[in-house]
Order: C-alpha cells, then sequence, then structure tokens
C-alpha cells in the first residue's frame, strides 16, 4: 500500500505513522512551572540526536505543562522509564490541570537536580539534566502551528551505579520501555553487539 502522507488518507481504523516509527524510547520529562509546582509527564517523540555536545529533543503536541514550563525555565529532566515503572509512568500521562503535582499523582519520589531547578525521578536507573536550547515549531501544511519540537543540552548525567558492570551501562538489564503504535510498548532486555565494518 502507499497513501500520500500530507493527506493522510491510508483507509485504515488508525493511522499507521507511528507503528513504523518504532519503537521510540520514552522521554519522561520533568520540569518545574513557575510557581514550583512539579510536572512529570512521558513523551513517546522523543531522542538523542547529538552526541559531542550531548543534544536530546522530545515533541510536544499541544502546549502542554511541560512545553509551558520548560519556556518558562529554560530547563527540564529527562527520566528513563521502565518496565518496572511502567504502572508510574502511565499514571504521570493522566490529563490534569497544571496545579497537579504528578511526582504525587504516581506515587514517585522527587530527587533533586545537581545543575538544574527541575526535579528528577529517584526510582529511575538514569536522568538526564538539560538546558533548553530551542523551541521549534512544526506548523502544519496551512501554516499553523500545534506542535512544537523541544531541544535541550544535557548538561548533567544522573546513572545509578547498580546499572554499570564492567565499565559500561548495561542498557538491557535496566529494562527500559519504548512505545510502538497505538497502546503498544516494548521492553529492551535483550541486547547483542555487532561492529562496523570499518
Amino acid at each position: 500500500m502507499f497513501y500520500d502522507a500530507v493527506e493522510n488518507r491510508h483507509g485504515l481504523p488508525n493511522d499507521p505513522f507511528k507503528a513504523i516509527v518504532a519503537p521510540r524510547p520514552i522521554g519522561w520529562v520533568s520540569t518545574l512551572s513557575e510557581a514550583d509546582i512539579a510536572n512529570l509527564a512521558p513523551y513517546s517523540f522523543f531522542n538523542a540526536v547529538s552526541e559531542s555536545p550531548h543534544y536530546v529533543v522530545f515533541g510536544s503536541g499541544g502546549m502542554k505543562d511541560s512545553l509551558t514550563n520548560v519556556k518558562a525555565t529554560g530547563a527540564f529532566a529527562i527520566n528513563i522509564a521502565t518496565y518496572a515503572l511502567r504502572e508510574q509512568m502511565n499514571l504521570s500521562s493522566a490529563r490534569v490541570g497544571p496545579e497537579v503535582d504528578e511526582f504525587a499523582l504516581s506515587g514517585l519520589t522527587r530527587a533533586p537536580c545537581r545543575l538544574i531547578r527541575p526535579p528528577r525521578v529517584a526510582e529511575s536507573p538514569a536522568t538526564l539534566e538539560c538546558r533548553l536550547h530551542q523551541i521549534v515549531p512544526l506548523p502544519d501544511r496551512d501554516g499553523s502551528v500545534s506542535d512544537w519540537a523541544v531541544i535541550g543540552r544535557v548538561v548533567g548525567i544522573h546513572i545509578d551505579e547498580g546499572f554499570i558492570r564492567d565499565g559500561r551501562v548495561d542498557t538491557a538489564a535496566m529494562k527500559p520501555i519504548a512505545r510502538l503504535g497505538y497502546s503498544e510498548y516494548a521492553t529492551v532486555d535483550i541486547a547483542w553487539r555487532m561492529r562496523r565494518p570499518d
């Protein structure tokens, strides 16, 4: 099958785009509002986009609390969502008002970051502390904007030392979860290695 992705007339019950671009790591974004209310929300449009220096990006569909907070404060943290934390991650995705602290809502512990003001998820095995680099509007074909790409420079990294083995982070042992299409997720629990030919 082929369909025009701009028109998006695929004829299927649900848009297949997210099922094709998969798995996508979950960027579990923690922020602080100007009133110092903590916000925590999972974003499936998330990834690393540069190694040196370290940059990450997450996509916000709509002016959500995370985006509002990042615009106001210039900082956010990306926490790794794992299989053990899947229920809390799901609870933190609830559509609630900006006055609600999703750490409390999902029963998670706030831990301080070192270089930015927003808190991190203490239970997460790894967190990236980020300073805002740029917010990029993503216009529709008629020029209206309801989606944004948030680019952050990673300024600090927390790693649970229990997941460092032989000088390497054991990603599979963390069991990070990723988003597939629809309401499906995947868990990374097997890692295999392949060297490039050069």
